[in-house]
């Protein structure tokens, strides 16, 4: 059966089609695993934290109400499950850390660059604050209102944490490109 909107999808996987809900599950996994990937720095735990992700979502899709884009409430459900895998883990740091990178599947290319993964170093060594926002804005996209009404901040909070990161990252890089 083809679906024709968002909307649409949304209605039918709330009455049970669970071709819908795949279909739903499948436009956002992709974007909801990398962004786990890129915070947390660990492949296995970002699959653990988006499968919970998906879950949260599957029990509590009555609750999107369409006020919002369906990608923020997915973003917010994301950013809460993130969390909590921090607090659980008593926000162990994971500086100095090598990054694991994914060895295999469609991202293997891409995480196997070296400047990317320099990059990723770089956005490891950042506080949480700061990754989320560095997150929001470069991969996910969101213009800095955005950003600061997902988080419940000011935009001139979320300006200040991303220059704030830049500043931070631009730093580890060139030390990492001269050392």
């Amino acid at each position: 059966m083809f679906f024709n909107s968002e909307k649409q999808l949304i209605k039918r996987a709330l009455q049970g089609n669970q071709g819908a809900w795949s279909k739903l599950c499948a436009q956002h996994h992709s974007r909801v695993y990398n962004q786990c990937l890129r915070l947390v720095g660990n492949p296995q735990d970002a699959l653990d934290i988006a499968q919970d992700v998906f879950l949260s979502m599957y029990r509590n899709l009555h609750t999107f109400n369409g006020d919002a884009k369906f990608s923020t409430w997915v973003f917010k459900i994301t950013h809460a499950r993130i969390v909590d895998h921090m607090r659980k883990h008593k926000f162990e740091s994971i500086e100095g850390k090598e990054p694991e990178m994914p060895q295999h599947g469609p991202d293997s290319k891409i995480a196997q660059q070296q400047s990317n993964e320099e990059i990723y170093i770089a956005l490891k060594q950042l506080p949480f604050e700061q990754r989320i926002v560095v997150e929001l804005k470069f991969f996910q996209h969101y213009t800095f209102d955005e950003i600061a009404l997902q988080l419940e901040l000011s935009s001139n909070t979320v300006k200040a944490r991303l220059y704030s990161a830049l500043g931070k990252m631009k730093g580890q890089l060139e030390v990492q490109n001269h050392g």
